[in-house]
């Protein structure tokens, strides 16, 4: 598990894609101070498990699964990844709980300037649409973010300075695609609620006889 709060942005030193899946070797530095064969690292939101490392880089191998739902195949060397390593149950979880299971890839429409921040638009595959909800959580190439806005398939975040000097957001183009993970609670209640031995019985009806509307 992990928290979307990005340690360090790493670069590609080498990727190579075969009929087996994706062999990636990222430079880096922060995340080594605890490193060994078999952590887990999220790479733009993504977990992967270390197969070797050294003084200043790690690799790992993703496979087909991982290839198909992510926008590694897009990845070159020399491009920057956002690096988070697993967290631990003695620090406060200041993003929000992210599995590093990615859900699909979005596409980057534009940035526009807020003040001091900037928002940033993504156009989703309609089927992930329901998972995005405004102030809800996303994870946007590993980073925790809060939605700022949803119409239809398009959503929008806003990043301050201090936060876009530390990820690989700020380096988008205009159509490349990032990885979103939705809300892993979202999900559940779906699967709760939404299968057939479990129909739900609350509409707006109920919650409003019941005063929670």
């Amino acid at each position: 598990m992990f928290t979307g709060l990005i340690e360090e942005q790493g670069r590609i030193k080498q990727c190579g894609i075969s009929s087996e899946g994706m062999e990636i070797t990222v430079s880096c530095k922060k995340i080594l101070s605890d490193v060994k064969i078999g952590s887990s690292i999220c790479i733009n939101g993504a977990c992967q498990t270390v197969i070797d490392y050294g003084d200043d880089y790690i690799t790992v191998q993703a496979s087909n699964e991982t290839l198909n739902v992510t926008n590694y195949k897009d990845i070159k060397v020399n491009d920057y990844v956002n690096l988070e390593r697993a967290l631990t149950l003695n620090k406060r979880i200041d993003g929000h709980i992210v599995s590093g299971h990615v859900d699909c890839t979005a596409e980057f429409i534009e940035y526009r300037d807020e003040g001091f921040s900037k928002r940033f638009f993504f156009k989703l595959p309609d089927n992930f649409t329901k998972y995005i909800i405004y102030k809800g959580s996303v994870a946007i190439n590993g980073v925790s973010l809060t939605v700022a806005s949803v119409e239809n398939n398009i959503f929008s975040v806003e990043l301050i300075p201090l936060t876009l000097k530390e990820v690989n957001i700020s380096k988008l183009k205009k159509g490349d695609y990032v990885n979103i993970e939705t809300d892993l609670f979202a999900k559940y209640v779906e699967k709760i609620f939404g299968s057939k031995d479990n129909i739900s019985k609350i509409d707006y009806n109920f919650l409003a006889e019941n005063g929670f509307v």
